[in-house]
């Protein structure tokens, strides 16, 4: 007796990518995919600047010192520099959808962990969970722009997801500071709960599962291991070697620094050798045959130390330079802020018309005639001049966000997207963690020069003096900054595969 032939399995359906959720949606698609990354990318940025407000009443709860309160942040920082490596390979063996929820969960179980936590070890525990999941997300945006949208619209979807993204640093700090009176530190970590919610619903609607390119996700190869080592190595000895630097230990600083040295080195070597070999490396060298793209890196990097080092420093010359109250440098900066957003969603429009390269010379310009503008102010100087310096310092910050990425990897050969966008974030993070410690080296040195300390309650022209010597720093810094911008021009187009 012969058995009745047993149907064929259905096929299992392909899962949805980037071309069949336009075709639902529309052209509003690349929109809504824009919108669904800002937000969980936005959380992810709040998480790493909102703490700062929680730390002392965190302190006080935990009873602990300086050194173990800062850990709170110097955690998040190199966890978050170090995962941005694993964005492509995430991508590429799980998919936009897949890594984009991952992150947004593990962020919501930090905030969660964080803010329930009854031992400081938890906290620390959260807040690298929540390091590992912003960094990770962080580069998916700029891959996502020159992924979904053509190149007459990049520099709009830019400015737009720009402008989104820094309203969350410019306003979460004083949503913060409300909540930290209202109900306590704790409530910090839960700020970022609803976010990460709906991000998650909006990636199911509107994130497709793909890999980079459309294609589905390929489950074979392995990470680059050993060079994820030799970063987090290099990185975790860069931070606290700088940190050191501002202590009493020159030479366990000089030690740290030397094993980072070391430790990068052997890091570029691997790479080297892992693609001769035909292995999938980390950080893929190809990149930097590109001429714009090694010179957005070196830009970045000056950049990010130039950023970051200017958020620490000008509350600090507020305060103790020039007698201001914590209330006044709030009130200051905030039209800085707003400035910045605006000015972000004008220029990405401009990128769509103009040299990037012109763009992002234009912003170094006037954030170095920020920074030195900042060297005329005296103990007498009218606040509005302040204002206005702090304005024109966003104004070239503005210029810069939109066009630096797009400039950079325009030219990059599609498959290394991914890659150039990570590369180029983790570059930012090592300028932005360089540039604090810089700031904060080179002013505690002039301070001593001139005779001064920021133990003296007083300010003097003397601590001005010293204040004024490091926004030539910077200034300089930028205008650095400005001959690799020139180098950003577009030349004849390559292929590097």
């Amino acid at each position: 007796m012969t058995s009745p032939p047993t149907p064929e399995a259905a096929p299992t359906p392909a899962p949805p990518s980037m071309g069949t959720l336009r075709e639902r949606y529309g052209e509003r698609y690349r929109w809504y995919l824009l919108l669904s990354v800002m937000v969980g990318t936005m959380a992810s940025i709040m998480s790493s600047t909102i703490v700062n407000v929680a730390i002392p009443g965190m302190s006080h709860h935990f009873s602990l010192g300086q050194e173990r309160a800062q850990w709170v942040s110097s955690g998040f920082m190199v966890a978050m520099t170090v995962s941005m490596l694993t964005t492509p390979w995430l991508l590429s063996r799980y998919g936009y959808r897949r890594t984009y929820v991952g992150t947004m969960l593990l962020l919501l179980v930090g905030g969660i962990v964080g803010g329930l936590a009854n031992n400081f070890s938890l906290v620390l525990f959260a807040r690298v969970a929540e390091g590992l999941a912003a960094g990770v997300v962080q580069p998916i945006p700029a891959i996502i722009i020159l992924r979904a949208f053509e190149p007459h619209e990049q520099g709009r979807a830019s400015g737009i997801f720009g402008m989104g993204v820094v309203l969350a640093p410019a306003i979460g700090p004083s949503i913060g500071g409300v909540l930290v009176d209202l109900f306590g530190w704790r409530s910090i970590f839960f700020m970022v709960v609803p976010f990460c919610l709906a991000s998650i619903w909006l990636a199911y609607k509107f994130v497709p599962k793909t890999a980079p390119g459309g294609v589905a996700a390929v489950r074979g190869g392995g990470l680059d291991a050993r060079g994820l080592a030799l970063g987090t190595v290099g990185t975790l000895c860069l931070l606290n070697g700088l940190v050191e630097l501002r202590g009493d230990s020159p030479l366990q600083a000089a030690l740290l620094l030397v094993g980072a040295l070391v430790s990068f080195a052997a890091f570029i070597w691997w790479q080297r050798r892992l693609a001769a070999s035909g292995g999938t490396p980390l950080m893929n060298l190809a990149l930097f045959q590109y001429r714009q793209f090694a010179m957005g890196s070196v830009v970045a990097f000056i950049y990010g130390t130039a950023l970051f080092g200017s958020t620490y420093l000008l509350p600090v010359y507020m305060q103790v330079g020039l007698s201001l109250s914590a209330s006044h440098v709030g009130t200051i900066l905030l039209p800085a802020g707003i400035v910045l957003a605006v000015t972000i969603a004008g220029v990405g429009r401009l990128a769509d018309r103009q040299p990037t390269w012109v763009l992002v010379t234009i912003g170094l310009a006037l954030l170095a005639a920020s920074f030195a503008l900042m060297m005329v102010l005296r103990l007498d100087s009218a606040l509005w001049l302040l204002v206005a310096f702090a304005i024109i310092g966003r104004i070239g910050l503005g210029f810069i966000l939109p066009s630096l990425n797009l400039g950079s990897m325009r030219p990059l050969a599609k498959p290394l997207i991914p890659q150039g966008a990570s590369a180029i974030n983790f570059v930012r993070m090592l300028g932005g963690a360089a540039g604090v410690s810089l700031c904060a080296i080179v002013l505690e040195w002039r301070l001593a020069a001139h005779g001064d300390s920021l133990a003296n309650p007083l300010s003097s022209p003397a601590r001005l003096a010293a204040f004024d010597e490091v926004f030539a720093m910077l200034a300089g810094l930028c205008a650095l900054a400005i001959c690799a911008a020139w180098q950003l021009r577009e030349g004849p187009a390559r292929n590097t595969g």
